[in-house]
């Protein structure tokens, strides 16, 4: 697959320069070096420079800034081959090159399957190139990384020249430490000054046994003395709010409709984690019961995190088949490898994301998700559904709510971070259980709602779907990545957070709300879609102006999104076209 980063679509704005995860000092049994006279793998796929296709390209490729020295602005680098004689399983990895069948689709398929080719042992020197860009998840870099790619790029160059002139120029590493980290330079994470740190909460081991005991240390901000009348009552009316979640959630068997209702609306961010983990049944609702589950899960977690990452690759669960090392060896490396890739790209522009810590959390639950479900694997993309639930969960434990800034993971107790990290794996585990076709072979999921979405656009704005069919814009071009990353590059991870607050208070808020949200998100921008070209419209639905969204943008975006569900859901009207001739359910076999 091909999802690299960054909330709203690609910015000009200057953003927090990637890092690179070095695992350097770990046991990692996942890579082995290719030997020196391995063959490069040669590209089979080309594309026309010159042709537009939808959000595939990056606004560097529609304002053809050529001219820019961008390596890489084709495809990715390309990786090593396996270390083994292992049959390539490409799929499990990500589905992206899987080819279409479908003629309309076969130069856009063929762009999309370049994009993900393995590293050439002879492109090892490209390695570094990777890292630092945040662009199109179809590896083609963004217009705000430009410069600082150029400057990079400056400074090698100076330090290769400098080593040549020393004797010492630099060559590429090879180990049989079978790490993946070697191949790599090393890496150089952000050091907070102490006095940026968060706090800790005193009593964070009564969090960790219980969550319910953070109630208790709830906080209601005091009215200012000089503040308004207006002020004074969004102050009280939140302070009902939260008392109102405070009482359901301190009762001995948790009402989940009653819950589920309170929540539409938002959940207060003091009382969000235990919410979240109650609507996602990942808490039971029994107060006597949740100590033991809690203590169970995490252990589970942990039990197998060091399987998966065991030195000589751990043993099979009892009762699945048992392949030897070498025929294992080729899957994760893949799966390991591609995971390797994307969490350095993830919320580049937040620091939280850029510690050491988090990332090689973000790496240890992604894994583990990825051979718990072998018929899917690792897809691009599930990088950035596991955030919200590892930046809510880790802010039950520190008194400072903003931690997106000045939070380094790294200097918590470990129990903290092992909780944080498993309840985010269980939460994930919830939600993906919910919308697994959207990522097993061919997409089924994300097929039917990008069809979906393009029937009930045509219900409720006729004339911007017209439009669109008449600019020749196919739907699969710009909302296969809204219901693959579930709008989280249009908008902002705190935005999401609450956006997520009302799809976990929906029953099927991942699997049939989100289309509906996406409807309204879509019509939303109609009254200037429909004065736009082709080329206009995929630039613009690749870069939407969702910057400055705040909560009450959102609010309104779920409002229209549940007027929709209301009108058309569990209706075959929606279903068929203007015409009445039915849905034009969509033959390609388009995966990511």
């Amino acid at each position: 697959m091909m999802f690299s980063s960054s909330a709203g679509g690609k910015k000009a704005t200057p953003q927090q320069e990637m890092v690179q995860v070095d695992r350097s000092d770990s046991a990692s049994p996942f890579w082995k070096a290719p030997q020196r006279d391995t063959p490069p793998l040669k590209k089979t796929t080309t594309r026309d420079s010159s042709l537009v296709v939808g959000a595939a390209y990056s606004h560097a490729d529609i304002l053809k800034f050529d001219s820019l020295n961008i390596s890489g602005s084709g495809s990715r680098p390309r990786t090593p081959p396996s270390a083994t004689s292992a049959p390539e399983r490409v799929p499990t990895t990500s589905p992206t090159t899987r080819t279409s069948k479908s003629p309309p689709f076969k130069s856009y398929m063929n762009f999309l399957s370049s994009t993900n080719d393995d590293w050439a042992a002879d492109e090892a020197e490209d390695m570094y190139d990777y890292e630092s860009d945040d662009g199109d998840d179809f590896g083609l870099p963004s217009l705000s990384n430009m410069k600082r790619r150029t400057r990079k790029r400056a400074e090698q160059s100076k330090a290769h020249t400098e080593d040549t002139l020393n004797g010492s120029a630099r060559e590429r590493r090879y180990s049989n430490s079978e790490d993946i980290a070697i191949e790599r330079p090393a890496a150089s994470y952000p050091m907070p000054k102490k006095s940026e740190g968060k706090i800790l909460r005193p009593q964070y081991k009564d969090i960790l046994r219980d969550p319910a005991n953070a109630l208790h240390l709830i906080n209601h901000p005091s009215v200012p003395p000089n503040a308004t009348q207006k002020e004074i009552d969004a102050i009280n009316s939140r302070i009902t709010r939260i008392n109102k979640f405070k009482k359901l959630l301190q009762a001995s068997t948790i009402p989940l409709p009653d819950l589920r209702s309170l929540a539409w609306s938002g959940v207060p961010e003091e009382v969000r984690a235990m919410t979240w983990q109650l609507l996602l049944s990942y808490l039971p609702t029994s107060s006597e019961r949740r100590v033991a589950i809690l203590e169970r899960k995490r252990k589970e977690y942990l039990d197998g995190v060091r399987q998966a990452f065991e030195k000589g690759g751990g043993q099979p669960p009892p009762g699945s088949s048992a392949p030897s090392r070498g025929g294992a060896r080729g899957l994760d490396e893949a799966i390991w490898h591609q995971i390797s890739i994307d969490v350095p790209r993830t919320n580049p522009h937040i620091e939280l994301y850029s510690y050491e810590a988090t990332q090689r959390s973000l790496e240890r639950i992604l894994y583990v998700w990825a051979v718990r479900h072998p018929a899917s694997g690792y897809v691009q993309g599930i990088n950035d559904l596991v955030t919200p639930f590892w930046q809510v969960f880790l802010g039950t434990y520190i008194t400072d709510p903003d931690i997106e800034s000045g939070m380094d993971p790294g200097q918590l107790p470990k129990a903290v971070l092992d909780a944080v990290e498993a309840d985010s794996f269980w939460c994930l585990t919830k939600l993906l259980d919910g919308i697994q076709d959207h990522y097993i072979v061919a997409q089924p999921g994300i097929q039917r709602q990008v069809s979906a979405l393009r029937d009930l656009t045509a219900r409720i704005d006729a004339g911007l779907a017209k439009h669109l069919e008449k600019e020749q814009v196919e739907f699969i071009q710009f909302s296969f990545r809204w219901m693959n990353c579930l709008l989280m590059r249009e908008i902002s991870v705190k935005n999401t957070i609450r956006m997520w607050d009302t799809y976990m208070a929906e029953e099927q808020g991942f699997s049939e709300f989100h289309l509906y949200v996406c409807a309204a998100f879509l019509v939303k921008w109609s009254d200037k879609l429909v004065k736009m070209d082709f080329q206009e419209i995929m630039m613009f639905l690749q870069s939407l102006p969702t910057r400055d969204w705040t909560e009450k943008d959102i609010e309104l975006l779920l409002s229209e999104a549940y007027i929709w569900q209301s009108l058309f859901k569990g209706s075959s009207a929606h279903l068929r076209g203007p015409d009445g001739q039915g849905s034009r359910s969509t033959s390609m076999n388009f995966t990511l």
